[in-house]
């Protein structure tokens, strides 16, 4: 039989991680919420089988929480390499793209690709273009027809 957890929170802990557990982000909230129910006494396979997860992974949670608190159970976006390619494909396609439209050719993704590669020498797939585009708001959301 397994033992109670040391877990202990304060009142302002308890009322933060209950404001997580509404979070929108699934993560947070499972998070929030496990830790919330091994304070009213849960185990861990309990808690593991309510959320579908392993043990190991709520013993995680609890021991997030242990460490940093409440912030150490909210979603943290992963780093990776920098966007070396979009950056300099858009140095070279926002001024293209910020001509007025009745002076500018119609650029398409292939026409932009083999302008920035001319230019900047970068070589990008379309799908990488059609996203840092995106994020600038240079292409729509809609897709369009050929």
């Amino acid at each position: 039989m397994t033992g109670r957890s040391p877990l202990a929170a304060t009142e302002a802990q308890r009322a933060e991680l209950t404001a997580l557990a509404g979070s929108r982000d699934r993560g947070e909230a499972d998070r929030s919420r496990a830790v919330l129910l091994t304070l009213s006494g849960w185990t861990s396979p309990r808690i593991a089988e309510a959320f579908g997860v392993r043990e190991d992974t709520v013993r995680l949670w609890r021991s997030d929480f242990m460490k940093g608190g409440v912030a150490a159970l909210r979603a943290t976006v992963a780093l990776g390499p920098a966007p070396v390619k979009s950056e300099a494909a858009l140095r070279v396609a926002l001024p293209l793209l910020a001509e007025p439209v009745a002076d500018r050719p119609n650029w398409t993704i292939p026409r932009l690709r083999n302008e920035i590669e001319a230019s900047a020498g970068v070589r990008i797939s379309r799908s990488q273009l059609s996203k840092a585009l995106r994020k600038k708001s240079f292409a729509g959301d809609v897709r369009g027809t050929r």
